[in-house]
């Protein structure tokens, strides 16, 4: 117990001093310790005890630009990967992820109708942005799920091939819409690449609750997840329901995934690449590979992200490019390899 704690306060302090680090890297430098001082400064009865020595601009680069992207990043990363968590174990295939399967795509479509039919006009607000995604990743989950099963079961190659298949044509349909509505291309176009570029405390707050929650969720069927891998069969003669188990682990990844790419765009790889790294090192059981995937998929966002906003300052590449770049290889290595150790 004693080391748990101790672990898990190394894993908090890690992310903390990372986080703080990413803040103040950018265009502008700013000091790990202003930085530092400007966010003690920001929680309630901290700002009478730290005493300003910065600019009121370098507090607002800080405060409303920097720090919530950062918190983002760490948000997106840790939902993502458990997303693929889920996904990789229902579906026993180290090369699920929502983006491969198609969550993603479905995800994309359901936010592009949003932003351009819906939000502008005020017919709903922001905040919903998260249910026109999920309601698209949730349809395109029932799709491909049905498309890949055979004889009433879910027969991975086929499901992999059906959610190709499926995410090429909903892209293809965000496409049409984006050359329908030209006005709105460049903001659509952007978005789909996958981008922390301009969000906000408002887009951290509307996602909390569905990662949050994911999270919660996925670990109370880490132990159901374990007798799984063991085989349908098997599981359902240790007491598991099977059909009500992949129903709902589909559904909860489909709603981390949704509603990150709700508010970053697509962001592929981090949800295959994490999960399975780490399923290499660690073994198979889901609670302990949950909990590691959160703060390793955290933080790599977040690094793939300041990577992106300074590689090239002051201009920024959509974080969506970086991990492509990461994430590409190592799927083909996946390919070669196979996935012969979830059987």
């Amino acid at each position: 117990m004693i080391n748990k704690l101790r672990n898990f306060a190394l894993v908090v302090f890690t992310l903390m001093a990372v986080a703080v680090l990413a803040t103040a890297i950018g265009s502008v430098p700013i000091s790990f310790k202003k930085v530092l001082g400007m966010i003690f400064s920001s929680i309630p009865g901290f700002k009478d005890i730290v005493a300003p020595n910065w600019s009121k601009a370098h507090e607002v680069i800080v405060l409303q630009i920097r720090l919530p992207r950062v918190l983002l990043a760490l948000l997106v990363g840790a939902g993502l990967s458990v997303s693929g968590v889920l996904f990789q174990g229902t579906l026993r295939n180290p090369l699920a992820d929502p983006y491969i399967i198609g969550v993603s795509s479905g995800a994309s479509l359901g936010a592009t109708l949003g932003l351009l039919f819906f939000i502008p006009r005020g017919i709903v607000g922001f905040n919903t942005l998260p249910v026109f995604a999920f309601v698209g990743a949730l349809l395109t989950t029932i799709a491909v799920s049905r498309i890949g099963r055979r004889g009433g079961r879910l027969e991975p190659t086929s499901l992999l091939l059906a959610g190709v298949a499926i995410g090429s044509f909903l892209t293809a349909l965000v496409s049409l819409f984006m050359v329908l509505q030209i006005q709105n291309l460049q903001d659509v176009y952007l978005w789909l690449m996958g981008s922390l570029s301009g969000r906000g405390w408002k887009h951290f707050w509307v996602i909390l609750p569905y990662v949050f929650t994911g999270i919660v969720v996925s670990v109370w069927l880490a132990r159901d997840l374990n007798l799984y891998l063991l085989g349908e069969e098997a599981a359902h003669s240790l007491g598991v329901n099977v059909h009500n188990l992949q129903r709902i682990v589909l559904a909860v990844g489909s709603l981390m995934a949704a509603s990150c790419v709700a508010v970053t765009g697509v962001i592929g790889f981090v949800g295959l690449m994490v999960p399975h790294a780490l399923r290499l090192i660690l073994g198979a059981e889901h609670k302990r590979l949950i909990f590691h995937s959160v703060w390793v998929g955290a933080l790599f966002l977040l690094l793939a992200d300041t990577l992106a906003r300074t590689l090239f300052t002051p201009i920024e590449l959509p974080v969506g490019i970086i991990t492509a770049f990461v994430g590409g290889p190592f799927f083909i290595y996946l390919l070669k390899r196979g996935s012969s150790f979830y059987e």
